[in-house]
């Protein structure tokens, strides 16, 4: 507990790493972020991230993921079943941030990162990046390729840092590692796999992105409700809807 809690203060207390400069290809700009997701009706964090007010999660926290299905707005794509479920018995719901990972390809590599330093980033762009920028009520929703070979993406060190910063969980479509001590959290979460290797040969390519999910596609900024079911991912726009509609009448037979 003790070396755990330490690294988590030594993570939070790191440089700030700043992820507010313009025109970089592997962070939307704000005028980026607002261009897609332009339906948001509810206020923004400061890079344009949609912010669905706290209330809405707490109501959408209280529904299952079958009474939260947007299929019938025409969204079919945003539910899945496969991953492994830390702690079935809990709830999964926040805000998502998003990482898209990719098998490291050591020229294009080189030029993403000699990018990040160009712009003043001392540290190297790595998961850890998207980490630090986490908040309260945020979901951390990694796309790893769904690689099992690339190593645990998070370990019981980083899923504490998660955990404290966020009071959530998170969302990996890849391998965790240290499922022993994870699982000491009791926060919940949902990955591919387990393997004991550390996370290596990978790449940032892309952080507040659109990334892929299993046969998802999430937005930052999209809800995240995850159950023994699976995990649904819904856009704000659509979240007041989602709890008008499982509050009906009909719904409640």
């Amino acid at each position: 507990m003790q070396l755990r809690q330490g690294m988590a203060v030594t993570l939070l207390v790191a440089c700030f790493i700043p992820l507010s400069a313009q025109g970089q290809v592997y962070i939307w700009t704000q005028e980026q972020m607002i261009k897609y997701t332009a339906q948001n009706r509810y206020d923004r964090f400061p890079d344009g991230r949609p912010k669905v007010p706290d209330e809405l999660l707490a109501k959408i926290g209280r529904l299952s993921t079958a009474e939260a299905g947007i299929a019938r707005n025409g969204y079919q794509n945003q539910f899945v079943d496969s991953l492994q479920n830390l702690h079935p018995g809990k709830k999964l719901v926040g805000r998502a941030v998003t990482l898209q990972l990719a098998p490291l390809r050591p020229d294009v590599g080189d030029v993403v990162q000699a990018d990040w330093r160009a712009k003043g980033n001392r540290r190297l762009l790595d998961h850890q990046t998207a980490l630090d920028t986490l908040a309260p009520g945020d979901v951390i929703v990694i796309d790893a390729f769904g690689s099992m070979p690339a190593g645990g993406i998070i370990g019981d060190n980083l899923a504490y840092y998660i955990w404290k910063k966020t009071g959530t969980g998170f969302v990996i479509d890849g391998a965790i590692r240290d499922l022993e001590g994870i699982f000491d959290w009791d926060m919940p979460g949902f990955f591919r796999g387990v393997t004991p290797p550390a996370i290596h040969g990978t790449m940032v390519m892309g952080i507040d992105i659109p990334v892929r999910i299993g046969a998802t596609t999430v937005m930052p900024g999209d809800v995240v409700l995850g159950d023994r079911d699976g995990v649904v991912f819904i856009p704000p726009h659509l979240v007041q809807g989602v709890v008008d509609a499982a509050a009906a009448p009909a719904r409640k037979q």
